[in-house]
């Protein structure tokens, strides 16, 4: 069969004023028409410049392609015209990038967003194209699809506007089609919204896909084939089972190794360590060498070419018979050992939190009168017990953060009370709430945004020691020196500025800064979804060495339910507001009673092709509602296929049930056999 597209050798490259970027070192693959191929790596591993160097989309100045070829349906498309390009792109070959707010226009509507590319592509008229985009919403999935034509991006939630993305590039009808992350800024259950849209519209338009991805899982279900790259190049492509159970190369080894499974619980996530190679220097030997334990003289004197080890399976290694028999599963516990470990464990109280209220005014008028309330916490009772992890897990808008930052009193509580180690928190005065955050910290979900671009990391983390007046300068500066080595960092990065760390660095960083003042109550505010799953899991390894350590008892609040399992405790899932459920990790993973608790956990990606083909997925349709005009009875019931009449006029009581608590009329339906009441 004739390939739909043919790269060879493609370099790409790109000026800086540090140096000449080697972004892309001469990657080749075929894709056959209806194929899926997955390209996954970390950042920086340049999978996104080469999706960009095939639709010619890289700026020229500072980049260029120095070499190779693109052949597309017989044609070479690095030596089309400007012209010529214009035409295969969008209409032939599409994207759907990243950020679905910065792709779209802000200042122009949606229908005249996607009615552009149909007039300009296909000739028709303006009232021919309109109709053409309202069957495009439509065929994504929209809700009153005519009227969101008039809607601008700002209008639409992430899942709404990522469909919209979609939907442009659907819109005359291409051969390829290409999703470079198109679920990474989206909650699990969004995520599974779009996977399940982009692979039906696969198979019902014969569509050829490329995927653009640093999670092995997300794919796995997918696509025939994986590409992974490194250092600008492909280190391994293999059919995709083939890869999943057998990787030749360290890499690939190492990205699986790093995702956190729910099968079982790991004493320790195997991180891949150190960081990805300086492109500015030209690869003159195995990239991956300096983070490999596999590595062998010859790695550091040859770069090894990408070969055939097997049918249609090719590796960049030269040892990678020693990588495919240390295929060993990583040391592992089980959830039973692990749940009886904890419950030994004495259970002392350290935060109480009872009827916590957060409201946010929605003022309008000339005089902002106002004239309703966001509901964004909405009567919250639990504990969290000294020395554990509490997980927080929900969808976006499901008010998780504003619980954190309510605790902390980073934001006023409406009502409610929060007590921590005995002191009442919504009672203390300005000066008393200073001295309590001594014992409370936050580790915030950016960690570029939330440290000062203008300050060294050592004045970054001495600053909590100068507000407290804890030490002398002398002693500050040790401490800052013991704080850059329990998180790993090295003590000659004190005097460096944000912009010189990777994400991950920057990270440790701030959580350096919340352990200044030795609290014992940290609040984890997605303190991972910014980062590579590699780095993610160093992150998590360190919080839970810290944890060990320290006697830290933390509330962390995550999307990715998988890291919670493997680092929390107890799990507590919300939704609009309130709790639904909260019990034991294992149990609520093992034995959800909550129709939203089963939801999101069908919607986690599994790195098994296998197991993730056969599975059934629940894909929750819609979004979570409008906190400021929740729905009646169970906020839930327009979402849930469960929901009877009860549920739409009584709010069901948030009860102990099997030894966990949870607000669902039907929560015993759900129970399994040996379990029921």
């Amino acid at each position: 069969m004739e390939p739909l597209l043919d790269v060879r050798n493609l370099v790409t490259r790109f000026r800086t004023e540090n140096g000449i970027v080697h972004a892309v070192n001469g990657i080749s693959y075929r894709l056959d028409p209806g194929e899926s191929l997955a390209i996954v790596g970390e950042s920086g591993s340049g999978k996104s410049v080469g999706v960009l160097s095939i639709m010619g989309l890289i700026p020229s100045p500072p980049g260029w392609i120095e070499t190779g070829e693109v052949w597309f349906k017989g044609r070479d498309l690095l030596k089309l015209s400007a012209e010529e390009l214009r035409r295969v792109r969008g209409k032939e070959i599409a994207m759907v990038f990243q950020d679905p707010m910065t792709s779209l226009n802000p200042v122009l509507t949606i229908g005249l967003q996607l009615t552009e590319a149909i007039t300009e592509h296909q000739g028709v008229g303006r009232r021919e194209a309109w109709e053409r985009a309202g069957d495009l919403l439509d065929l994504v999935g929209i809700p009153n699809p005519r009227e969101r034509l008039r809607d601008y991006p700002h209008q639409l939630s992430g899942g709404q506007r990522q469909r919209v993305g979609i939907a442009m590039a659907l819109s005359c009808d291409p051969s390829l089609l290409i999703a470079d992350e198109p679920t990474t800024a989206l909650d699990v259950t969004i995520q599974a919204q779009i996977i399940e849209l982009i692979a039906e519209l696969q198979q019902r338009l014969g569509m050829a896909i490329i995927w653009i991805t640093h999670d092995l899982g997300v794919v796995a279900g997918l696509v025939e084939r994986v590409a992974v790259m490194y250092g600008g190049a492909i280190v391994e492509m293999s059919p995709v089972h083939e890869l999943y159970h057998t990787p030749a190369h360290p890499y690939t080894l190492g990205l699986l190794e790093s995702i956190p499974t729910i099968a079982t619980t790991r004493e320790r996530l195997i991180p891949i360590q150190g960081t990805p190679p300086d492109l500015l220097q030209e690869p003159s030997s195995c990239s991956f060498a300096p983070r490999c334990r596999f590595a062998s003289e010859q790695c550091w004197q040859e770069v090894p070419p990408l070969e055939e080890i097997r049918d249609a399976h090719l590796t960049a290694c030269w040892n990678w018979q020693e990588v495919t028999s240390d295929l060993t599963p990583s040391v592992s516990v089980t959830r039973e050992e692990a749940r009886s470990d904890r419950e030994a464990e004495a259970q002392e109280t350290l935060l109480e939190v009872r009827g916590l209220k957060t409201y946010f005014p929605v003022k309008r008028g000339i005089i902002q009168r106002t004239v309703g309330f966001v509901r964004a916490v909405d009567g919250l009772d639990f504990d969290i017990y000294r020395g554990e992890t509490l997980g927080l897990v929900g969808e976006s808008g499901c008010g998780k953060s504003t619980t954190g930052q309510s605790i902390l009193q980073l934001i006023s509580p409406t009502e409610g009370q929060v007590v921590l180690n005995g002191r009442e928190l919504t009672e203390l005065d300005r000066q008393g709430l200073r001295a309590a955050r001594r014992d409370m910290q936050m580790i915030f979900q950016d960690p570029y945004a939330s440290l000062n671009p203008r300050m060294t990391a050592g004045n970054i983390i001495v600053e909590a020691l100068q507000i407290h007046g804890i030490g002398t300068p002398q002693s500050r500066y040790e401490r800052v020196l013991e704080l850059l080595d329990l998180v790993g960092l090295d003590r000659a990065f004190v005097n460096r500025y944000p912009h010189e760390f990777s994400g991950g660095q920057r990270q440790r960083i701030g959580i350096a800064r919340a352990l200044a003042t030795s609290p014992s109550f940290i609040v984890a505010d997605e303190p991972i979804s910014a980062l590579d799953v590699s780095i993610q899991a160093q992150i998590v390894n360190l919080l839970q060495d810290l944890k060990n350590e320290l006697g830290l008892t933390y509330l962390f609040i995550a999307h990715d339910l998988s890291m919670v399992r493997y680092l929390s405790d107890r799990m507590a899932v919300m939704y609009l507001g309130r709790i639904v459920e909260l019990g034991d990790k294992d149990e609520v993973f093992d034995t959800p009673l909550h129709p939203y608790t089963i939801a999101l956990l069908s919607a986690i990606p599994i790195p098994d092709p296998d197991e993730e083909s056969g599975r059934e997925r629940i894909v929750l349709e819609g979004d979570v509602p409008n906190p400021a005009n929740p729905p009646s009875g169970c906020r839930f019931h327009p979402r849930c296929a469960h929901a009877q009449a009860i549920c739409q006029e009584s709010e069901p009581e948030f009860r102990e049930l099997a030894g966990r608590f949870v607000a669902c009329h039907f929560a015993e339906d759900f129970l399994p056999p040996d379990q029921e009441m």
